[in-house]
């Protein structure tokens, strides 16, 4: 027991020591600059090129979305989820001691190209997000904690970034064995994780881009705003165009659908009106309350 008490405070003055690390050294090698420079690059791309121009440029909850999006890329990183992450790690390795084993590397990738492992990366990641978020539209206990993303009512940038802390460790925990598989560290995931933080805030910006005849393999704006339309056609009862990087796994699963421009469709879900899309706080709280 004291191994794992140990592990959890220094995972929080670890992570205290990292956020001063990265907010005192601009780079664009940490992900609070990059998250920066990729917010405001896409804002500015929703600025010049708007597809919604009676929408304002602070749009509906703006600064509520800016703060979630630092809220869950590093306030709850650091009040509890590097921490538990690390315990589960800890408790994860020790159980595989316990059988036996030293590692569950099943695939050693070492001695492939850089960029053959950055590809298999890329696909296995982006093909497991993908069944976690339509499985968070499936199930009821998870859709619960989904509708705080859905709960946007005007598109923009800092939507992708709108989500309970409760995806965070349904998402992560689904990554981590998989990767883990396979021969990844945390270290290897920087470059995917700032390509789908890229490809996210576009996917929710205000701008009309399909990417051409590249939209078959990519998600993008054009297709995701159906995702959160708050109106599903009955044989999407469940939702559609769950793709987080990738729009190949809609196509390839039945669950793609574009009928038209989707510029002007109501946002949301269907009782949304009961439903508090305007504070942090009741959002977070609200999946856990009965009879919701």
């Amino acid at each position: 027991m004291d191994k794992y008490i140990e592990i959890i405070a220094g995972s929080f003055t670890g992570y205290w020591n990292y956020l001063v690390q990265e907010i005192s050294n601009p780079s664009l090698n940490n992900y609070f600059y990059y998250l920066l420079l990729a917010s405001i690059i896409v804002y500015l791309l929703e600025i010049i090129f708007p597809w919604r121009k009676e929408q304002k440029l602070l749009r509906t909850d703006f600064w509520l979305d800016g703060f979630y999006m630092f809220f869950n890329f590093f306030i709850f990183s650091l009040i509890g989820f590097n921490a538990i992450s690390n315990v589960g790690v800890a408790l994860f390795n020790d159980f595989l001691g316990t059988i036996g084993w030293d590692n569950i590397i099943a695939i050693r990738i070492n001695a492939w190209p850089v960029w053959a492992q950055f590809l298999l990366l890329f696909i296995v990641a982006d093909f497991i997000q993908w069944s976690v978020h339509v499985a968070l539209h499936r199930f009821k206990a998870l859709w619960r904690f989904h509708k705080v993303h859905h709960s946007v009512i005007e598109m923009g940038f800092s939507a992708h970034l709108r989500f309970h802390f409760m995806e965070t460790i349904l998402y992560k925990t689904a990554l981590f064995v998989p990767l883990s598989m396979i021969g990844y560290g945390i270290d290897d995931l920087f470059i995917w994780h700032a390509f789908t933080i890229l490809i996210g805030h576009l996917n929710h910006a205000n701008i009309n881009w399909n990417y051409g005849p590249f939209k078959y393999l990519f998600n993008n704006p054009a297709m995701h705003i159906w995702h959160h339309a708050k109106t599903m056609p009955p044989e999407h009862w469940h939702g559609m165009n769950f793709g987080i990087s990738l729009s190949v796994w809609d196509y390839l699963f039945g669950t793609a659908y574009l009928p038209k421009s989707g510029k002007d469709i109501e946002l949301g879900f269907p009782d949304i009106e009961q439903y508090p899309i305007h504070s942090f706080w009741k959002q977070l709280w609200h999946p856990f309350k009965k009879n919701v």
